[in-house]
């Protein structure tokens, strides 16, 4: 099969499509011929030399996919060869055919298109994971999200105005500002041109919020901090403002606050099936209703990833970057 392949030069690392290994299937596996897959800012990192991959995960870039069931392990039930499916992966999704758990799979709804599709499994989960399950957001909170017109920013939004809660997200630009309310947030802030702090104050009528979904780190700490109400959730998932920082523990103390640092790619198997039953009970009739859908920025041919990594390092993106395979 073809995948892409990191090459390290001395600017940098380069993307080529070329031979690799076909993955060995296990009884409990699927084969899919893949047709999409998306870029997350972990692909950014691994190819990079920054985020090495869990052990036993495949080194091939792409924490997604989307495409058709090409042959089933002795162990897969209710999947048929030819079945439509996406599905969340630890690696491989830069590739013609992946392998994944049969029991981590997810029937792509009728209409969605294959980059749809893709764009579903590992920023949905994400935002679950973080907001309800680690944050244990309750129906009637308020959720703060920094990045709010990102892929997980996006989802994160469908999914707390799903569940009955009350969203504000910030954003740099005021295109990306009027997405994240088209998308239903409601309030969205310019971190540029307002000041997040005061701007939510102001919307809470100076309660602030009962969760944060961070993507920032250091740069946000003490801010977030005090836009906690009591027992208020700080969750982070990416430091890309930086990751070391001082807080004050007497604020916590008074706020009997959390902060949750969190990640997905690396759980144990047993973590993700939990997950994936856990949203499809919560949140798959708003996914086939059409409540839920997936928000896509652009598409490029996979053999054409180079171009589309530059693209997301420049944070002009809108929802996910596609791939196609």
């Amino acid at each position: 099969m073809h995948a892409i392949q990191v090459i390290h030069e001395n600017d940098g690392p380069r993307l080529l499509w070329a031979e690799a290994e076909e993955p060995a299937m296990g009884p409990d596996d699927v084969l899919v011929d893949i047709q999409a897959t998306t870029l997350n800012r972990a692909d950014l990192s691994q190819a990079a030399g920054n985020y090495p991959p869990p052990a036993g995960a495949s080194p091939i870039l792409g924490l997604d996919m989307a495409g058709t069931i090409a042959a089933l392990g002795a162990n897969v039930r209710g999947w048929q060869v030819g079945d439509r499916v996406c599905a969340l992966l630890t690696g491989g999704g830069y590739a013609e055919h992946t392998i994944v758990d049969g029991r981590m799979l997810f029937p792509i709804p009728a209409g969605w298109s294959w980059a749809e599709a893709a764009s579903l499994p590992e920023v949905y989960l994400t935002a679950f994971v973080n907001i309800f399950m680690e944050a244990d957001f309750q129906p009637g909170e308020t959720v703060l999200v920094h990045g709010g017109a990102s892929g997980v920013g996006t989802a994160a939004i469908q999914l707390v105005k799903a569940a009955g809660g009350t969203i504000i997200t910030t954003a740099g630009k005021p295109e990306k500002v009027a997405a994240c309310l088209a998308v239903g947030a409601d309030r969205a802030i310019n971190y540029n041109d307002e000041d997040f702090v005061a701007e939510t104050q102001a919307f809470t009528n100076g309660a602030g919020v009962d969760v944060i979904l961070d993507m920032v780190g250091a740069a946000y700490l003490q801010r977030n901090i005090g836009l906690l109400k009591v027992k208020g959730r700080l969750v982070w998932i990416a430091t890309l403002g930086g990751a070391v920082g001082e807080i004050d523990i007497g604020q916590l103390m008074g706020k009997r606050a959390r902060l949750i640092g969190s990640a997905l790619r690396a759980r144990p198997l047993a973590e993700k099936l939990a997950i994936v039953r856990r949203f499809r009970t919560q949140f798959w009739p708003h996914v086939e209703s059409g409540v839920i859908r997936p928000v896509i920025d652009r598409s490029f041919p996979v053999q054409e990833a180079q171009s589309a990594h530059e693209y997301m390092r420049g944070y002009g993106n809108i929802g996910k970057i596609v791939l196609e395979i």
